[in-house]
């Protein structure tokens, strides 16, 4: 469950590099902290926990059934088939 990494000189001459600035790792030390705490709680608390965390993350994809599917596919691409 925990994916913590230690912020080595290598991460940190990246994201010099990558944003001029060195990393304060404060997202890095919150991480821990949650990992920690969760692991203090009860597996059926932990579960209710991280689904509502993911209920209020937001969506990437949207879900559309087989026609609205098609409908959509066809305003996008069927000019193509009219050649």
């Amino acid at each position: 469950m925990c994916n913590y990494v230690v912020a080595a000189p290598v991460h940190q001459m990246q994201q010099y590099y990558r944003l001029g600035a060195l990393d304060n790792c404060s997202k890095k030390w919150s991480g821990l902290v949650d990992c920690l705490t969760l692991k203090t709680k009860r597996s059926s608390e932990v579960e209710e926990i991280l689904e509502a965390r993911e209920k209020e993350k937001p969506q990437l994809w949207s879900t559309r059934t087989p026609e609205e599917a098609a409908a959509y596919w066809n305003g996008l691409f069927d000019h193509l088939n009219e050649e």
